[in-house]
């Protein structure tokens, strides 16, 4: 399939498959849960109910570390009352844009995490209870060299979760520097580089060991206290985005096609979709979130696509870029193919979730650069309308094979129309599909007539069947046409004819 930046290549400068936003989480294992905390307070002969006291030295020791921090680096630590208020907003009024290493240091009060003691007077033991509660939090705004802007989020209050932000895109800036790469950097978006094709090879290079030794070192500087534990802070993935950028030459020539894309993938994407954009199978029995919703945004004009903690948007990022981004807040809705140890000690490589580590990011980069690009695909097929008419023209015609004529496939005529939406479903163009699968959603026919039916379907190219196996695909031609089919006859012909009057 001829893709959309391929289509429009004389008019746009390059495409560019970059993590944006990254959000990471710092937990120390063994006291992150009441009763790992609790051993701890056992162990260093510390009452439960001495708890509160023994979480204020520690309070008071990372009070007095920002206050030193923000001394040395001639800063003062602004206090935010109103939970409405935009950090990044702050940060700005107060950073030339210019100064490297601690920029700018807020404080919050904010829920954390909590413990208290406790006694079951049923069981009598005593415990600790795991609680939310409110703390002050300090919000260490830093320029980093290799990270660019970021922050980390400290809280004052045992078990000390930390939360650390960077863009992926300003860490992609930093090694553009280093290699003497020009580039053009408005927000989180490059609306030119000097040369993509380096460019993206950077930005698939980024290194999971570097940062891991970043995020030790931020978290010594920031969070001294954790020292007295005596063990290391365990970093996992709490939420990232991936991000795929067309840049387009002039703002004239996204806007020709823009609105067509955002209007049509408003009304023919369906959750079985989705799924599809997602490498996600839609089971009968599920219950999470999934769906569309349309945004107008001071940028730009937003559609996004929701399954569960993931989703994907498609958006005009300043009239200019066209981006198709995959957001995802929890990793393990994925999968691939990994080393999996079970309790017997044995391993094996197969299928499993996406662990949570920051080592995941290695292998999520090829996930969501597939999830992103079969929504490319997607997109590419439905805004194609001069060839995809041609092709339609061809299926909707009768043809003759070995002596035998096929008549074409009518989208106005309901037993057509039902076979053409059912091969289209989503989980079959992940996993492909049997006859006794079809025969589960088309009921009226009998064996026979399905595998009349599946004959038809491959004479006119829109399955193919997997050699030695009864398992049919649906081809690129066929997710094509019947796209495109279906967006001409709901989208413009039935409007139109609405629009006449024959009275």
């Amino acid at each position: 399939m001829e893709l959309l930046n391929e289509r429009y290549s004389n008019k746009i400068s390059g495409i560019l498959n970059c993590y944006d936003r990254i959000v990471i989480k710092g937990t120390l294992p063994t006291i992150c849960y009441s009763a790992g905390m609790a051993r701890y307070l056992y162990n260093h002969q510390v009452r439960l109910f001495d708890y509160p006291r023994f979480a204020e030295k520690f309070r008071d020791t990372l009070r007095a570390n920002a206050e030193d921090l923000s001394k040395k680096n001639g800063l003062e630590i602004i206090f935010i009352r109103s939970s409405n208020a935009r950090k990044e907003d702050i940060v700005k009024k107060n950073w030339d844009g210019n100064k490297q290493g601690l920029v700018c240091i807020l404080s919050a009060m904010e829920a954390c995490k909590t413990y208290s003691g406790w006694h079951d007077k049923i069981s009598h033991k005593t415990f600790l209870k795991n609680g939310l509660g409110k703390c002050l939090h300090y919000y260490f705004y830093f320029n980093d060299p290799d990270l660019g802007l970021g922050y980390v989020r400290v809280p004052t209050w045992c078990p000390f979760m930390l939360q650390v932000y960077f863009n992926g895109h300003n860490w992609l800036a930093s090694e553009l520097k280093r290699k003497s790469i020009g580039y053009s950097l408005i927000d989180n978006a490059y609306d030119q580089i000097a040369d993509f094709t380096k460019a993206q090879k950077l930005a698939d290079g980024l290194t999971v060991s570097k940062l891991h030794k970043k995020l030790d070192w931020m978290a010594g500087l920031y969070c001294p206290v954790y020292k007295e534990f005596d063990e290391h802070y365990h970093w996992s993935i709490m939420q990232t985005e991936y991000a795929t950028d067309i840049v387009f030459k002039d703002h004239k020539d996204l806007s020709m096609i823009y609105d067509d894309l955002i209007s049509t993938a408003i009304h023919t994407v369906k959750p079985d979709n989705i799924a599809t954009f997602l490498g996600q199978k839609l089971h009968g029995n599920y219950e999470g979130e999934i769906g569309n919703n349309y945004h107008l945004r001071i940028e730009g004009s937003r559609i996004k696509h929701v399954m569960g903690s993931v989703s994907i948007k498609m958006y005009d990022k300043f009239k200019k870029i066209l981006r198709i981004e995959t957001t995802v807040n929890n990793v393990s809705q994925f999968k691939h193919y990994r080393t999996v140890e079970h309790r017997d000690g044995t391993t094996s490589q197969q299928q499993a979730a996406v662990k949570k580590n920051i080592y995941s990011l290695e292998a999520l980069t090829e996930i969501f650069k597939a999830s992103n690009r079969r929504y490319l695909e997607f997109i590419s097929a439905i805004e194609d309308h001069s060839v995809g008419k041609n092709r339609l023209d061809k299926v909707t015609s009768s043809k003759i094979e070995n002596d035998r004529k096929y008549r074409g496939f009518n989208f106005f005529e309901k037993s057509d129309l039902k076979i053409l939406q059912t091969v289209a479903r989503g989980e079959f163009n992940i996993n492909g599909f049997k006859a006794k699968d079809i025969k589960s959603w088309i009921t009226d026919k009998s064996s026979s007539q399905l595998s009349r039916i599946l004959k038809r379907l491959r004479v006119f190219g829109l399955i193919k069947r997997v050699r030695n196996t009864y398992k049919y695909y649906l081809t690129i031609f066929g997710k094509m046409v019947i796209t495109l089919g279906l967006k001409l006859k709901n989208m413009v012909i039935i409007p139109q004819l609405n629009l006449v009057n024959i009275d």
